[in-house]
């Protein structure tokens, strides 16, 4: 099934859509940028040129996906939620290269969280609503505050995990010190 993209959206050349995307009011995707399939962005969302992003996103209102943001598949992003790109912002000076940010499988950021650049959001990871994130987060964590920090653990499902690493809704046992891709 074609995207759908709502009349108000503009999208610039060399844009790269997935099948059964929908891109509702007032957004902005930016030359050379990459979304996938099954993704929702909604009303007033910037993505920038060159970014990528995977299957399955959900990206709700009011949020700009900056240069050097990557977004793999089934993310969901909150609203408001805030990423940036520039370690050193100046209005005078624009930075050579733009610091990378990468977002990965699975992961949700909760609304009006703050991901600042450079840092890498493990898989399944959850972000709770006005966190700040200013360093790497592991696979599964719960993290949470200004700075964010870990709280505990969520299993795939998103359900925060018991302390003997168990989900009380799947029952999944959840052993974290296995790396995400043997798991």
């Amino acid at each position: 099934m074609k995207p759908f993209i709502h009349e108000s959206s503009y999208i610039d050349e060399d844009v790269r859509i997935g099948e059964d995307t929908k891109i509702w009011h007032f957004c902005h995707v930016q030359k050379s940028a990459v979304i996938g399939s099954r993704c929702t962005l909604g009303q007033n969302v910037n993505v920038a040129p060159g970014v990528q992003i995977g299957n399955g996103v959900k990206i709700q209102n009011n949020v700009s996906v900056y240069e050097g943001v990557t977004l793999q598949d089934d993310v969901f992003c909150g609203p408001s939620v805030v990423f940036t790109n520039d370690r050193f912002p100046r209005s005078s000076a624009r930075p050579s290269e733009y610091a990378k940010t990468l977002v990965c499988k699975g992961a949700s950021i909760g609304a009006n969280a703050t991901v600042v650049c450079g840092t890498v959001i493990g898989e399944y990871a959850m972000i709770a609503a006005g966190a700040v994130v200013t360093k790497d987060v592991p696979p599964h964590a719960l993290m949470a505050g200004v700075p964010a920090k870990q709280i505990g653990s969520v299993c795939k499902c998103g359900q925060r995990l018991t302390k003997d690493m168990r989900c009380p809704v799947c029952s999944r046992e959840w052993d974290l010190r296995i790396p995400p891709d043997e798991r």
